[in-house]
C-alpha cells in the first residue's frame, strides 16, 4: 500500500545556532551566537513551518532548554494547525498527571499534541532531575508509565500495581477524544521492546540506510510478537541548497570554528555514552577533524553534526534533488515520517520547504 510522507521540523527551545561550533554545552560560551528561544522568535519559526505544510514541530527536553509542555502550549495559541511533538522524560512526572496534561492540551489546542517519549539521557543529566535509576530500570519504568498513560486515556477509572507505579481508580475529568500519537526511539534491545509494545511511531537517527533497515526489521519482528504494526520515522538534519557546490560550501562554513581538540573530547564522551544510539552515531567518524567532504559516510549523508552534537548527528546533504533522493531511499525502507532540522533552523527550513518539500510530497510505497 502507499502512505503519504509526513515531515516535521525541529523547534530550538534551547536557542538557534549558526554553526556546529556553536553547539557547546556551556550556555554562556554559546549565548552570543544564538537566536534566543523567545516566544517571538519561536512563533516566527512555527508560522514558517505551518505555511510550508509541516505536520508538527519537535521540541527537545532536558535542562538545557525551555520546558516543552509550557513552550508549545504557548506557541499553539499563536498558530493555527501545526501540531507539537512534545518530548519529555517519564521519570520526572506522574503518568496520571501526564494523561491529564495531554487531555487538557488536546482540548485547548484542537488536538494538536503528539508525544516523544525519552526514557533517559546521560547519567549526569538524569541526576539533575533526581533520577538515579539505571538504564534497565528506566526502560521498565517507561513500560509501566505508558501502560498507565494509555489506561487512563481509555476513560473510566484505571488501577495498576507495578514495580514503579501503583495507582488506584485513576481518572481524568474529560475524555480524550483524540489520543496523541506516541513516538519512541532507541537502539538498545530494551528500547526496541518498549517501542514494539507501546509506540505508534518508532524513530531512529539518520544512520546509513542499511543500518536503518536492520533496525526497522528488528522492531517489526518485536512488534509482531505483540500483534502490533508500527510506523517508522527518521530524525535527520539537512544541508539543502540549489546545487551540490553550494551545499558543500555551506558544510565547510558549518565546520568553521570547530577545533580538533573539541572534536576529540566530544568523541571520547560519545563512545563512553550510556546511550546505544549515541555510540552508533560516534562510530560513524573516528573523532578527528577533517574536511567536510571526508565526513560523507554514505552518498548524500553527512556526519558533520556528530562531531560535537549530542543526539542526531547526520544530515542529508546536496542539491534539493539530491536531498529528496536521500529521503526517498529511506522511504523505500518503510520510513514514512521525517523529523528535520538545520543550522540555523530559520534558514534551513526555507531551503527545505521551498526546494525539497515539493519534490517529496508524493506518497511513499510501504509494505
Amino acid at each position: 500500500m502507499s502512505e503519504p510522507l509526513k515531515f516535521h521540523w525541529y523547534l530550538p527551545t534551547h536557542g538557534d545556532t549558526t554553526t556546529i561550533a556553536d553547539n557547546q554545552s556551556d550556555f554562556q560560551a554559546r549565548a552570543q551566537s544564538h537566536l534566543l528561544p523567545t516566544l517571538e522568535n519561536l512563533t516566527s519559526l512555527v508560522r514558517v513551518a505551518e505555511d510550508f505544510g509541516f505536520e508538527a514541530a519537535l521540541t527537545p527536553t532536558g535542562s538545557a532548554c525551555e520546558d516543552s509542555w509550557i513552550a508549545t502550549a504557548a506557541l499553539a495559541q499563536h498558530s493555527r494547525h501545526l501540531k507539537f511533538l512534545v518530548a519529555f522524560r517519564p521519570g520526572v512526572l506522574s503518568p496520571v498527571l501526564a494523561a491529564q496534561e495531554a487531555s487538557t492540551y488536546q482540548r485547548f489546542t484542537g488536538n494538536r499534541l503528539a508525544l516523544n517519549i525519552v526514557t533517559g539521557g546521560e547519567e549526569a543529566e538524569m541526576r539533575r532531575y533526581g533520577d538515579h535509576f539505571d538504564k534497565a530500570a528506566r526502560y521498565r519504568r517507561t513500560g509501566e508509565f505508558l501502560t498507565v498513560l494509555r489506561g487512563v486515556w481509555q476513560g473510566g477509572e484505571f488501577s495498576f500495581a507495578g514495580e514503579f507505579y501503583t495507582v488506584e481508580n485513576a481518572r481524568i475529568a474529560y475524555p480524550v477524544t483524540s489520543v496523541p500519537t506516541i513516538y519512541f526511539g532507541g537502539s538498545s534491545p530494551e528500547a526496541i521492546e518498549i517501542a514494539a509494545e507501546h509506540a505508534d511511531v518508532y524513530l531512529t537517527w539518520g544512520e546509513p540506510p542499511d543500518q536503518v533497515a536492520e533496525k526497522i526489521e528488528q522492531v517489526r519482528v518485536a512488534a509482531a510478537r505483540f500483534g502490533r504494526t508500527l510506523r517508522y520515522g527518521v530524525r535527520l538534519h539537512t544541508v539543502a541548497r540549489p546545487d551540490e557546490a553550494a551545499a558543500w560550501a555551506r558544510a565547510e562554513e558549518l565546520l568553521s570554528g570547530v577545533t580538533a581538540g573539541a572534536v576529540r573530547a566530544a568523541h571520547q564522551r560519545f563512545v563512553r555514552s550510556g546511550s546505544e544510539g549515541q555510540r552508533r552515531m560516534a562510530a560513524l567518524t573516528n573523532g578527528e577533524l577533517v574536511d567536510a567532504r571526508s565526513l560523507e559516510v554514505y552518498p548524500g549523508l553527512w556526519a558533520g553534526p556528530s562531531l560535537l552534537r549530542d543526539g542526531a548527528g547526520t544530515a542529508a546533504i546536496g542539491s534539493y534533488q539530491a536531498v529528496a533522493d536521500v529521503l526517498r531511499e529511506y522511504a523505500a525502507l518503510g520510513v514514512t515520517e521525517f523529523v528535520l532540522s538545520g543550522y540555523p533552523q530559520t534558514d534551513e527550513i526555507q531551503h527545505f520547504g521551498a526546494g525539497v518539500l515539493p519534490l517529496v510530497q508524493e506518497p511513499a510505497v510501504v509494505g
